[in-house]
């Protein structure tokens, strides 16, 4: 072509982020359009008197989906930061002495299981055996596609995988067929929390997690995990992506089926495409007069969404005890704060928690003689969000971390900043101010997704509401998805 194609995309995510730096490798003049001061999306930061938190993903897991996009740029993760394997991977308390470590090496789980349950190190590898296959095919053979239509998925090959895959299974069966003890079943849930549902609506596909978690193992970027933004971004400008941040875009016009983004008081963005990497319910009911809309309003409001959350920033002028980089307060019962998510949603009671501390990994992000610290409570999305509120659910926190670890904070801290619905809302137009995106339910998986094609001919939508699915991973991989797409219909053109 004499002319590049024109390229605009709404939103620097790590979806956003992605689709740019391969739309611009292939040929592109891309430019990215970003609400807000930096990238990154849910994944920017925050900094203050010395201290760095990253204000959204803490977990690194799935190493290979990084490595394997930094490699479409000639290029690995070490080319952009330090990667370390935590060992333990993460603790979690059940109460003040009963704790779990995580081990890194299999060896030392195996231990584990059969220290806590005699003979289930056998059902362990067997569960393993099968979570390494449905990953293996998951991200082979399921997340690279598109998923516009279920005609994508009639397949001999993939007809019999998931047969293996156990999609019509759920998670909160497969486990506990096969484990008796009970802080090895909420060992094995866990990862579930992740992906927006209980175990008992969550497909038992989803035990992939499982693999990743325990066998790929739980990592982390020194300097933090915006380091994987910073990487992404660096890759982009050098492939001639531009930037503009600090501005939003107001509206998508549509003029002979062809979409521009308009930017108020700054007129439209002329594309041959545009991307949609801003919250999917927004710019669908918002930003697109109804006749682009490909749902209505009914449609997104019988989503099943994925928690919000409510989290705390805080910087500590002492250093902490008995505590790990990543730790999980199960001391309280699971399903009870589950259906008070997802069955009858409400402040919970009792609540689940984690605490992230970095400092314990990366002195970088805190002062010397000090600890950086969240907290992070998944709660219902579209719950009313108020100071009071948050204050109550911070009291709370600091007086079951104190009895469980032994760490009395109160008179320690230095700061501390709130995060909840009304800022997701505010940062991000999330829908209903979740923070994970769709529940990964059989209803909304693959081609049940929110589809990446508009009714507009140069417009498709990328992130966690469409497919792959919410997570750091399953959005790069995503941004990859859309940018192959274009790419399909710029060879048509």
């Amino acid at each position: 072509m004499d002319k590049k194609p024109m390229v605009t995309v709404i939103g620097a995510g790590f979806a956003g982020l992605a689709a740019a730096a391969l739309l611009a490798k292939d040929g592109c003049d891309v430019t990215v359009i970003e609400k807000n001061e930096m990238a990154g999306g849910r994944a920017r930061t925050w900094q203050k008197d010395g201290f760095l938190f990253d204000m959204g993903p803490s977990w690194y897991w799935m190493p290979d989906v990084f490595e394997n996009y930094y490699n479409l740029f000639g290029k690995t993760a070490a080319d952009f930061y330090t990667l370390k394997r935590l060992n333990p991977s993460y603790r979690i308390y059940f109460d003040k002495r009963d704790t779990i470590d995580v081990p890194e090496t299999l060896a030392d789980l195996y231990a584990l299981f059969e220290k806590l349950e005699p003979g289930s190190s056998k059902n362990l590898k067997h569960f393993l055996d099968q979570a390494k296959y449905k990953y293996d095919v998951g991200m082979n053979e399921y997340v690279f596609k598109p998923s516009h239509s279920v005609m994508e998925y009639f397949d001999p090959r993939l007809a019999v995988s998931g047969i293996k895959l156990q999609l019509l299974g759920n998670m909160r069966k497969h486990v506990y067929r096969l484990f008796k003890n009970e802080r090895l079943r909420k060992l094995l849930e866990f990862p579930v929390l992740f992906l927006g549902a209980t175990p008992q609506n969550t497909p038992a596909l989803y035990s992939l997690m499982n693999y990743a978690d325990l066998v790929l193992g739980t990592w982390y970027p020194m300097g933090g995990m915006h380091k994987i933004v910073t990487a992404m971004q660096q890759i982009a400008e050098s492939e001639g992506v531009k930037f503009i941040f600090d501005t939003e875009v107001t509206k998508i016009e549509v003029k002979n089926n062809i979409a521009e983004a308009v930017i108020t008081n700054k007129g439209s963005f002329k594309s041959d495409f545009v991307v949609g990497n801003a919250d999917y319910h927004h710019i669908d009911q918002h930003l697109f007069e109804k006749p682009y809309r490909n749902y209505s309003e009914k449609y997104w409001n019988e989503r099943t969404m994925a928690p919000s959350c409510l989290l705390f920033y805080i910087g500590l002028n002492k250093k902490l005890d008995n505590i790990l980089h990543h730790n999980l307060f199960f001391d309280e019962d699971f399903d009870q704060h589950a259906e008070e998510i997802y069955t009858n949603p409400q402040w919970p009671s009792k609540p689940l928690f984690y605490a992230c501390c970095p400092s314990v990994t990366d002195k970088s992000v805190a002062p010397e003689g000090c600890e950086n610290l969240f907290f992070l409570i998944p709660v219902a999305p579209d719950l009313a969000d108020s100071e009071n509120k948050r204050e109550e659910y911070f009291n709370l926190l600091i007086e079951r971390f104190k009895n469980l670890t032994g760490n009395d904070i109160g008179g320690n801290i230095l700061f501390k900043r709130s995060y909840a619905m009304n800022d997701f809302v505010e940062d991000y137009h999330a829908f209903k101010g979740n923070a994970y995106g769709l529940a990964n339910t059989l209803k909304q998986t693959a081609f049940l997704k929110p589809k990446m094609k508009s009714k507009v001919t140069n417009f498709l939508y990328t992130g966690q509401l469409t497919v792959p699915g919410p997570g750091v991973p399953p959005a790069i991989i995503s941004g990859q998805v859309v940018a192959k797409e274009i790419k399909k219909k710029l060879k048509k053109a």
